[in-house]
């Protein structure tokens, strides 16, 4: 049942259909951009550099930061006009990557969409709910994040689409288009769900008493720097990608293999929903980290006796994310579980300490890329095995 009545409720459906694009906005800044990275990289003059993949890096940088302040702000200033602030911050972003000629200033626009992306992204989230409660808030969700999953698949092929008429800048103008008609609709149709009497007031004490309580605790402390290992591999794997497949030849079915790989990232969600009640999180996350280590620690001493053929690697990367996909909802949660008394600003500095530790490591990963794919199989391995020691360290808490 809902937890308050609003004036002018939407109905149901129309408000799964702007949560998710909300929410479904921080994969396609990402996602589109992907087939574009050889043309962006000829025009700011990185032909042959990995540097243009900190495209990808310094999003999630910005994503960090914005997750840290927009959980409080918005409990400050009410949940609409944190919205506002964030979507106008992401469309000067895109503005400035649009007109950028050098990549310190591409990368400027990309911390600021970060920054911006941030708001909708934990907003969708504390609006779902302050309207839902129970089985009812489960279903949204359930309906939002169905329709969340299909973004990232599409994505690339926006991105490739848009090349097929125009320039890589015109990405930008999609997404800012986009976020336009997120802000129209948004502000035309979703009511204020934090009245001004139930405001609290924005403290950074808040804040540092939050990470003070997180960094604290063992288990949080654990699953939190757990969730950035995976998140590492994962932001690795995005950022040099699309390197993989033009190193062996197939670019041109860049969008259709990512759609493939990433469904199996929203397959292993969806999996995850129907067998954690009945296995429980910590035992899917102990298996998926095992599988992680164990096929990429396969495919490294594969790698030592013949170069890996492209079919190969893909059946790497489809294990692989089908196991990071079975991670990112779990460790979230775990991390989540000795904080209910914080669980709203908890939530959030979670999720950005979590991308805090995912952006140096990631970017090491992708940086490190050679012209194969052996860079990322190691940054797996290495990751999945630092995973698997920090659950031993969480263990040790007495609740492992």
């Amino acid at each position: 049942m809902r937890t308050k009545k609003l004036a002018y409720p939407i109905p149901v459906f129309e408000f799964v259909a702007l949560m998710a694009m909300m929410m479904a906005l921080v994969a396609l800044s990402i996602d589109s951009l992907l087939p574009a990275l050889p043309e962006i990289a000829v025009s700011l003059d990185q032909t042959g550099s990995n540097d243009i993949q900190l495209i990808i890096s310094m999003l999630f940088l910005g994503l960090a930061i914005g997750q840290m302040i927009y959980g409080t702000l918005s409990d400050f200033i009410g949940r609409k006009p944190a919205v506002y602030l964030g979507l106008l911050l992401f469309f000067l972003g895109c503005l400035i990557s649009f007109f950028a000629e050098i990549l310190p200033v591409m990368l400027a626009g990309r911390l600021l969409q970060g920054i911006g992306l941030a708001a909708p992204r934990i907003i969708s989230i504390a609006l779902i709910r302050d309207q839902y409660e129970g089985s009812v808030m489960a279903k949204v969700m359930s309906f939002v994040m169905s329709i969340f999953i299909i973004v990232p698949a599409i994505a690339p092929a926006l991105g490739q689409g848009v090349l097929m008429f125009a320039n890589w800048r015109f990405i930008f103008l999609l997404l800012s288009l986009v976020a336009v008609i997120i802000l129209i609709w948004f502000m035309l149709r979703q009511p204020e769900t934090l009245e001004a009497e139930n405001r609290m007031p924005f403290s950074l004490n808040r804040i540092f008493k939050a990470i003070g309580q997180i960094c604290g605790n063992r288990v949080a402390l654990g699953y939190t720097i757990i969730a950035g290992f995976v998140a590492s591999m994962f932001l690795g794997f995005l950022s040099s990608i699309q390197q993989v497949f033009e190193t062996y030849g197939k670019a041109e079915i860049f969008a259709g293999g990512f759609a493939v790989l990433a469904l199996f990232i929203g397959s292993a969600s969806l999996l995850n929903a129907k067998i954690v009640v009945r296995k429980g999180m910590r035992f899917i996350v102990k298996i998926a980290l095992y599988m992680l280590f164990a096929v990429s620690l396969i495919y490294l001493l594969l790698s030592s006796f013949s170069p890996l053929d492209f079919w190969v690697v893909m059946v790497f990367f489809v294990i692989s994310l089908f196991c990071v996909g079975l991670l990112f909802g779990n460790l979230n949660a775990l991390a989540m579980e000795p904080l209910g008394h914080v669980a709203g600003i908890g939530s959030s500095l979670v999720g950005s300490l979590s991308t805090f530790i995912s952006v140096p490591f990631g970017i090491v990963i992708g940086l490190s890329f050679n012209g194969t794919a052996i860079p990322l199989i190691i940054g797996f391995l290495v990751f999945s095995l630092l995973s698997l020691g920090t659950i031993f360290w969480i263990g040790k808490a007495g609740k492992g």
